[in-house]
């Protein structure tokens, strides 16, 4: 993936945090650039956590692990990017409202961009 690719699918991932900021309860998103540094250290834990635990522990792995991955990884981006605030129960309805969103918008994985690099 080209830069400018990364940087439309932060973008994307932003909005898409925004949208989610807005519908669900327990996130809050104080704006574009929050929601932007948001997605660019869900991106990053996502990465670490794959590289330390494997692809199916991460948060772009299927099944209740991922699920449940990808909701502590939001509840801990909260405390590395300033303007978000998250509840327990908001991280799992966001992780959940991500992956509905994520069947309709897919978003290649650190992963499987790696994959075909290789």
């Amino acid at each position: 993936m080209t830069f400018l690719g990364h940087v439309v699918r932060f973008i994307v991932s932003a909005l898409v945090l925004m949208l989610v900021g807005f519908i669900v309860p327990g996130f809050k998103v104080g704006g574009f650039w929050s929601a932007f540094f948001l997605a660019l250290v869900i991106a990053a834990l996502g990465w670490i956590i794959e590289g330390v635990f494997g692809k199916r522990v991460t948060p772009f792995g299927r099944g209740i692990v991922g699920f449940l991955c990808s909701a502590a990884v939001i509840w801990i981006a909260q405390f590395i990017v300033s303007g978000i605030a998250v509840t327990w129960l908001g991280a799992i309805l966001a992780a959940l409202v991500i992956g509905i969103i994520d069947l309709f918008i897919p978003v290649s994985t650190p992963y499987e961009a790696g994959r075909r690099n290789a």
